[in-house]
């Protein structure tokens, strides 16, 4: 399977653990990755908040240089995947003659990367080279808020239970327990200008986390991880708590499952180290 590949700017850098786990694990699967040429930004929150023509040509440009690729476009990044999503649908739209950038319809599809992994195929190729069953690990999935909704730009049929995660982890040998706030906002980038705010959403998020019984969440989104992981520490001191929950990458967990050599680099990145939990229950 050849696909062509948008990472986006964190992958490239904050999130470089995330697409070291992505381009080792589509290897392993047989997925050929291949990175658009001189991909752009597509905007973020920042562009479509102050100009949403921008907005929707950084974003359009990166689907019209796929669509000439001819390959359908794989974007692990949940915020990416749902701006290039919001730029399809408004340049296939009553409004596209505004725009200086035009695309072609049904010409290439646009897979966010979990819901791409857990196609029945996929997950079949996966199980069948499985070589390290991930087994009692006690984990939710967090989908966050922006792979699935609003359902009118995603297409998501499953917009306020997504499970394509559930899936992939059931895959490897571990049924993850169901909680009620996968989809609820971890605070993104309002971890900048009101970490009050956004300390608040993920303390929250802790203590359902911990409620569930759970001792770890697994992510496929760069941001909802960012925030989860780099300021437990933080909040812990804010708080008065004790947390120690590891925030994996749904890929990483793929690639321990499969046996890669790399994970132990992967996780180290992390600023909640998962190693000692993984250890514990015989994972590493």
């Amino acid at each position: 399977m050849k696909l062509s590949y948008y990472p986006g700017c964190s992958l490239k850098g904050t999130a470089i653990d995330y697409e070291e786990s992505i381009r080792a694990v589509c290897l392993s699967l047989g997925i050929e990755l291949i990175e658009l040429c001189n991909w752009n930004c597509c905007g973020s929150t920042a562009a479509h908040s102050i100009n949403r023509h921008a907005a929707i040509e950084l974003a359009g440009r990166n689907i019209a240089i796929a669509q000439k690729r001819g390959l359908d476009m794989v974007i692990p990044c949940p915020l990416c995947f749902n701006r290039l999503k919001t730029a399809e649908k408004v340049l296939l739209g009553p409004q596209k003659n505004k725009y200086q950038i035009s695309i072609e319809d049904s010409r290439i599809k646009l897979f966010d990367l979990a819901d791409l992994l857990s196609r029945k195929e996929i997950l079949a190729k996966i199980k069948s080279k499985i070589v390290n069953p991930i087994t009692g690990l006690k984990n939710v999935c967090y989908y966050g808020c922006q792979s699935s909704r609003p359902p009118k730009i995603t297409d998501s049929q499953n917009c306020e239970n997504p499970v394509s995660m559930d899936r992939i982890i059931k895959t490897l040998g571990e049924r993850p327990i169901q909680w009620s706030f996968k989809t609820d906002c971890c605070g993104a980038s309002h971890i900048i200008p009101r970490q009050d705010i956004a300390f608040i959403m993920i303390e929250k998020l802790y203590q359902r986390a911990r409620q569930s019984g759970a001792a770890c969440f697994v992510v496929s989104c760069q941001m909802c991880q960012l925030n989860l992981d780099a300021y437990q520490k933080q909040i812990n001191n804010e708080f008065g708590t004790d947390y120690y929950l590891p925030v994996l990458y749904f890929t990483e967990l793929i690639g321990l499952a499969l046996g890669h050599s790399d994970t132990s680099k992967w996780f180290s990145r992390h600023f909640v180290n998962p190693e000692k939990m993984l250890l514990k229950i015989g994972l590493v």
